[in-house]
Order: C-alpha cells, then structure tokens, then sequence
C-alpha cells in the first residue's frame, strides 16, 4: 500500500462541521432525542462488596404516584445470554461488588423515579470481601491472554545475564492509580421497544458494536435493533463497549411496550458501572553498560480485575516495542477481587505501561552519567525489538531532538536541585511515547452521488469529539476528487454501513481506509460523470502490510516542574510534545486531540486517583468535586507539535491515529523533572506534595 492520497482537503483545518450545532445546542445527544413522553429510570444499587439478596420490597415504591414499575432479579425477563456477566442485569441474588444493580424504578419524572428507587428496600446477606491489591498476593495468577489479544509472557536471552554483566541496574516498583474515566456527556441510553424492535439512542463510541452485545443479550437478531448516537460528549475508552445501564433501559422499555425509558447515569453511578483503569504495580528492571547501552529490560506487571469478568491491561506490553535490550522479558499477574470490572481507559496499557519503564530509563540515565535525551538515542532498535519487523517507519529520534530544540534543553544543568527561583525549586525532565497503529476490520462505506459534485458518504462511525465529523469527510473529498464541502457525511447510525467503534486511535485510519476504498470503486465503475442516484458500498480491504511491518507512532514529552521549597506544591508551567503521527488529516483537530492528551495526563501525574475505602469496598471521591482532574490554572502552557512523515504502509492517507499518544509519556516526564528540581525521585503516582515535604 504505497499510494498515498495527494492532499487537497486533507492538512487543512477547516472549522467542524458539527461546530455550529454543538455551541447551540441543538446537537442531540443521548439523552435530548425528542421522543414522545417518555419515562425515567432510577437505579438502585447494593451498598456491600459482597452478599446475596435475600429480599426486595418493592411496595412502597409502587404506591407512589408515577410510578409505573420495579424491576428486581425476582421479576426481572430472563436474558438470552449471560455469558458477559457485566450485562447479566438483574439475573441473579448474588452480589459481586459495592455499587451492582439490585433493583430499577421506572416513573413519569426522574424525580418521582429517584425518590421510589430510594423508597425499595432490599435484604442483603453480606459475606467477606476482598478488594485490596498488592504484590505480595499468594493468588496472584497468569491470565490467558491481555487486552489486545496479546501474550501474557514474553522472554528472550537470559534476563539474570544481562543483569549480572550490566555495569548499572535498576531494580525498582512503580505504581500507578485507580483512574476513572469522566468524560462531560454521562452514560445514557434512551430506549423504545416497540412489535418486537428496539430502538436505542446511546451515548456510544460504536454503534455496531452496541448493537451486537445488546442482540445477543436479549437473543435478538441484529436488525432488530436499531442504535442512533450522531453526537458522543467523550468516551475515553469508558463508552467502547455496552455497559449494564444498556441492558437496563430496554429491560424497562421492553416491560412498557411503546413508551420510551430514559436512562442517564449520575456522575456518582460511573465510578462502578462503566469500567476504569486498573491500578499496577509495576517492577522494572533495566541494566545498563558502562557506556550506556541496555543489556537487560523486565517489566513485571501487576493488575486487578474483578472476580466475576475478567479483563487484563496490557501494561507490559509498550516494553517490548521501545528500546533495544539482548536480554528481556515481560510479564502480567492478575488479583481477582470483589470489585467492578476494569475496562478501556485512554491509551489502555501503553499509557501506565510506560509509565515505570520511562521513570527507570532516567534512573538508569543518570547513573550512567548520560543525558536522559542522549541515553533514549542510544538504545535505538533497528527493528522492533519483540518481532524483528523492520518499522514501516520511527521517528523517535527526531521527536527526541526536535522537542529539545524547542524546548531549549541544551541550556539544562543536569546536577538535580541546581536551580531555584523565588522560594521554587525548578527543573526539567522528559519522557518517550509510543503507541500502535492499530486497524480493526470489519467496516464499510457506501458512497452516492446526489447532485452535480455532490457525494453523500454513508458509515456507521462515531464521533465522540475528536472531529470525525469533519476529518472524514476531508478524507472522502481527497479520495473522490471534491472539495470538503461538496461531502455530506452521515455517522452514528446502525442503518448506516457497518464500522468498527471508536477506539484503540483506530478509527481515521479504519474508517478512512474503508472510505477511499469506497471512493475509488466508485470512480472506477461510474467515472468522472455519473448520473444522480448511481453508489457503491464496498467493505475495508484487507491490508497485508502489518505482516511485513510493525505500526508504530512515537513522540516525545518535555515538562518543566516547579517544586515549593517549603510547602512541596507541584505546578507545571510548561509541557512539550513532539510527535511522529503519520500524515496529519487535521491540523486544529490533530493538536486539540494531543493537547489534550497531554492536559490528561498532566491530571493523572498531578490529581488522579480514585480512594478505595477497603471496608465497604467502593470508590470513595467519587464525583468531580473530590476526583481533582487537571484545570486551566494546572496548564498555563502547551505546546503539540509533529514532524513530517511519510509512511506509505500504513494506509492510504498515511496516517497512525492520534487521540491516545498524548497521554503515554506525560506522567513519566513531569516525575523526571520533579527529580531534577529536588533530587527526590518519586515512583508513586499522583505526585502529591507530601512526597517533597520532609
């Protein structure tokens, strides 16, 4: 795949095309699609880690005006499937983590519903809980894959060699927080169900893929439900796949025939039923030459997930790509705890995963007395390290030199804790990215033309704010030889073609790919004049180039950290991102997506971390007044830039995908400045004052 789209709407960046909706709002979203009369639903939730219902009383929450009906698991329809224990709503007694849902109130009003659910009182036997992770657990276990479908374990060489003939080692555990996703939209869903289909408006970052947990659930064919969500207030991962509130909306619509149930978490909800990011622990080991080179790397990865659903982060995983070692390995242990299941979080595995290993490079740098940006250079591989594929293309190196041109780090003293200013200890630090290009199959696209240089591009792909709105239909105009404004693009429907959900920063070169394809069948069959009416519908071709190449964006993360003297306060003035991202499709939309990739992951550096109160097992801050993310007052400064690069491998528009790098390299470059300030080195996120307050 060598022939790239010569740019005419692509590199530009014109405004979005959903702008103008959104600053009106007029642009619908879960729940504001105008249905007739609809109902509420109001969740009520155990309050134990762990037990078994042994009774629900319903009858005083029945007997309020409004209420139209309660759901429990002792009148609850059976579901067809319960093979993802997650979506199983309401099909057992047991209780399998603080926050499950025990129970729905459907009402005339939200405020009627809230009240009745609050009016249910259920019985629950409680047993013991387990929710404390750590690395010292005797049933710690191997899963049989992690996310991603990748191996659990990898080894090559012999990894106590290369630490026994390595002039430096560092050997050192690394954590990282319970993170919770909060994107501005809260999970929704408005469902109808009416002669035996369902209709689904849902805030979702894929629709297809809505649509197939939601059928199998109920034991429906497909096109029998029908999912709508053309506006998507972020995801972040915690909207890519169905969630229980899902099943729950069209349980209550099935119960009430014609009548539309509306269902709209609270922010308190999400910290238990739409997934986060696992804490790790992480132990890396890196051994190091006297001249600089590594001759050992082990990343051994500890994660949780919950006893009745498993899902592992892929956290050791970026280690086998980055840097050149003879001897490595990694590794991923599991707890099973009585906790909700953990999920799809913004960059899952890369952004922890490189976390620890990027702390320890600087570690390692610094004993062997090299510069952190030079030490990076030079334990370059010549190809990627865990499969021996040549890179379709690396950049690192010059995201590494171009962000210290820019960010003017020859002018740094090395000597950690050298510079004060005004009562603050400053300093500088930096971090590597990285992230794959990632392609899932399975997309189509039909293409139709509707007047005179007028196309009509027609694909079930989601916009969850990152601008597909806009990006893809720079792409079609590209493909079908147009100006972006002779696009009418149609997304977020499950009557569409068929495309695959918004993540793993998959979706431009997905979706796109599939759309080129579409546009040159059309040229090809109908030429350069077809007649009003004529379309094509072509399905993503399949692309053997990942079989010769490994896929990989880079980048490089700069941060300038100030300490207080005498309080420990943290603030972060300046951040620098260079990044080797393919062809950009949108400029405005391509840094508004790595600027905020790295505002979040300067919050998770910084603020993040979800408090676990180990005797009743749940989420403690969990609203946005006590979970503290990044504010404009914490990124005064931020700065995304990219370097030119062609890569004809990847796809027809030669682009890797961008809404996840941002965030890898962020955290691991703040706490690499924060060490050269004040020469404490802190391995515990989030970086809170008591770490410098002695």
């Amino acid at each position: 795949m060598t022939d790239l789209l010569r740019p005419r709407a692509m590199g530009r960046s014109p405004r979005r095309v959903e702008g103008p909706a959104k600053v009106t709002g007029t642009a619908p979203y879960a729940s504001d699609q105008p249905v007739h009369d609809p109902v509420h639903a109001w969740l009520v939730q155990a309050e134990v880690a762990r037990g078994v219902v042994t009774s629900v009383d319903t009858g005083r929450a029945l007997a309020e005006e409004g209420v139209l009906t309660v759901l429990t698991p002792d009148n609850a329809p059976r579901l067809a499937s319960t093979e993802d224990a997650e979506l199983a709503a309401l099909q057992s007694h047991d209780v399998d983590f603080r926050g499950q849902v025990l129970a729905v109130v459907v009402a005339r009003t939200p405020e009627t519903a809230r009240h009745a659910a609050s009016l249910v009182r259920v019985v629950v036997e409680q047993r013991p809980h387990d929710v404390r992770l750590s690395g010292d657990r005797a049933d710690l276990y191997a899963p049989e894959q992690v996310n991603g479908g990748f191996e659990t374990d990898t080894a090559e060489g012999d990894l106590a060699a290369g630490l026994a003939q390595a002039a430096h080692v560092v050997d050192r555990t690394y954590t990282t927080a319970w993170y919770n996703n909060n994107p501005l939209e809260p999970h929704a869903t408005t469902a109808v169900w009416s002669d035996e289909n369902l209709l689904l408006y849902d805030s979702t970052q894929g629709v297809h893929t809505t649509r197939e947990a939601v059928a199998e659930t109920f034991g429906l064919s497909p096109e029998r439900v029908h999912v709508i969500s053309p506006h998507v207030g972020g995801g972040f991962g915690a909207k890519g796949t169905a969630h229980v509130h899902a099943i729950l909306a069209a349980m209550a619509a099935r119960a009430l025939p014609d009548v539309p149930v509306k269902l709209a978490l609270t922010r308190q909800q999400m910290y238990s039923l739409v997934g986060y990011r696992t804490p790790t622990i992480q132990r890396v080991r890196l051994g190091g030459s006297a001249d600089g080179r590594l001759t050992a790397l082990a990343v051994d990865a500890i994660g949780q997930t919950s006893r009745f659903k498993e899902f592992a982060e892929q956290t050791a995983v970026p280690a086998r790509t980055m840097y050149a070692a003879p001897h490595r390995r990694t590794t991923h242990r599991l707890a099973a705890l009585d906790v909700p299941v953990p999920a799809w979080m913004r960059a899952p595995g890369e952004c922890p995963g490189m976390f620890g290993p990027e702390v320890a490079m600087d570690e390692l740098a610094i004993a062997c007395g090299l510069d952190p940006v030079e030490f990076r250079v030079r334990n370059e591989p010549e190809v990627e390290p865990e499969s021996g594929k040549p890179f379709s293309s690396r950049n690192l190196v010059a995201c590494l030199r171009e962000g210290a041109r820019r960010f003017g780090w020859s002018h740094r003293d090395p000597t950690p804790g050298a510079r004060q200013e005004s009562g603050w200890r400053v300093g500088t630090g930096v971090a590597a990215s990285t992230y794959p290009v990632n392609r899932s199959p399975g997309s189509e696209a039909n293409i139709r033309f509707t007047a005179p240089g007028r196309y009509r591009v027609e694909i079930g792909a989601a916009d969850i704010g990152t601008g597909t709105w806009t990006s893809l239909a720079q792409i079609a105009a590209d493909a079908l030889g147009v100006d972006h404004g002779d696009v009418e693009l149609r997304i977020g429907d499950t009557r569409l073609p068929k495309a695959s959900v918004a993540g793993g920063s998959s979706g431009i070169t997905s979706w796109g790919s599939t759309v080129v394809a579409a546009a040159r069948a059309f040229r090809e069959k109908f030429g350069d004049r077809p007649d009003d009416g004529d379309e094509t519908c072509v399905a993503m071709p399949e692309s053997s180039a990942s079989d010769d190449y490994a896929m990989h964006a880079f980048g490089a993360q700069f941060a300038e950290v100030r300490v207080h003297v005498d309080t420990g306060e943290v603030r972060v003035p300046r951040l620098l991102g260079v990044f080797a991202v393919g062809r950009v499709v949108n400029p405005r939309l391509a840094r508004s997506q790595l600027v905020g990739g790295m505002t979040m992951g300067l919050s998770m550096a910084l603020h993040e971390h979800s408090l676990l109160d180990e005797r009743f097992g749940h989420v403690v801050n969990h609203d946005l007044a006590e979970y503290h993310i990044a504010t404009n007052s914490d990124v005064p400064d931020v700065e995304a830039h990219w370097i030119e690069e062609h890569d004809p491998h990847t796809n027809p528009m030669g682009t890797k995908g961008i809404g996840e790098i941002g965030i890898v390299g962020t955290a691991a470059a703040i706490v690499n400045a924060a060490h050269h300030a004040t020469g404490i080195r802190v391995r515990d996120l989030p970086l809170t004052l008591d770490h410098f307050v002695r």
